[in-house]
């Protein structure tokens, strides 16, 4: 068995999941997590049919973005992948989506305030919106790097979709369904015309200091294994 053959059928297996619930669409999007101890990471690779990938199609990429394993043109979008492990300790998985909700409320540059419990405790204080760059560029990777300092685990990529982190891949596709249904809440609420209703302040900060305290873990734990 090779070094990197779990974090490969990870990918592949968070790839496929998040197809057959709607979320990942066609060949759009992208999916890494990071290999501990080195740094590295598996990411998805460019234009592939999820549903026809084998873990032999993920490509392993150090930081540098240098091939380590893999025949495939890695995702256009692995240089802001390499940049959030980087800016991000805490951070195992990334997953960028087109997911419908999360990507209408990015057109309309309309962040997400902290609605629900679950979304402060695991996504953070709110869903803020990344300013648009274009796919696969510099001004997209260090863009992306500057806003996820917030330690937020999701985000709005304006008229692009949606990027959602976390301490392992699990938890990042878990993300993904939050923040899809916060968006889908939020949009229905501010189409009401009503006054849109927020969890309390003192909540929202109980819940993302417990978060905040799951992250300061996972972070030690992956500089003890050496892996910045």
């Amino acid at each position: 068995m090779g070094a990197y053959d779990s974090y490969k059928k990870q990918v592949v297996e968070t790839a496929q999941s998040l197809t057959r619930k709607g979320y990942l669409m066609a060949t759009g999007g992208n999916i890494s997590v990071r290999v501990l101890g080195r740094n590295a990471f598996a990411i998805t690779p460019s234009n592939y049919d999820y549903m026809k990938m084998t873990p032999g199609d993920v490509c392993i990429l150090d930081f540098e973005l240098r091939p380590l394993e893999g025949q495939l043109p890695p995702s256009v979008e692995s240089a802001m992948h390499g940049a959030i492990y980087q800016a991000r300790p805490d951070v195992n998985a990334v997953v960028h989506t087109h997911q419908v909700y999360a990507s209408a409320l990015s057109l309309i540059k309309s962040p997400i305030p902290t609605l629900f419990d679950e979304q402060a405790r695991f996504l953070g204080r709110s869903v803020e919106i990344i300013p648009y760059a274009p796919s696969g560029t510099g001004f997209l990777r260090d863009t992306v790097a500057k806003h996820v300092k917030t330690h937020n685990n999701a985000f709005l990529m304006q008229n692009h979709g949606a990027l959602c982190l976390g301490h392992d891949v699990e938890r990042a596709e878990h993300n993904v369904e939050i923040l899809e249904k916060c968006s889908l809440a939020y949009l229905l609420a501010i189409c009401s015309g009503k006054s849109v209703s927020k969890i309390p302040l003192a909540v929202r900060e109980i819940a993302f200091s417990k978060l905040r305290k799951d992250q300061k873990k996972v972070e030690q734990g992956i500089l003890e294994t050496g892996g910045e």
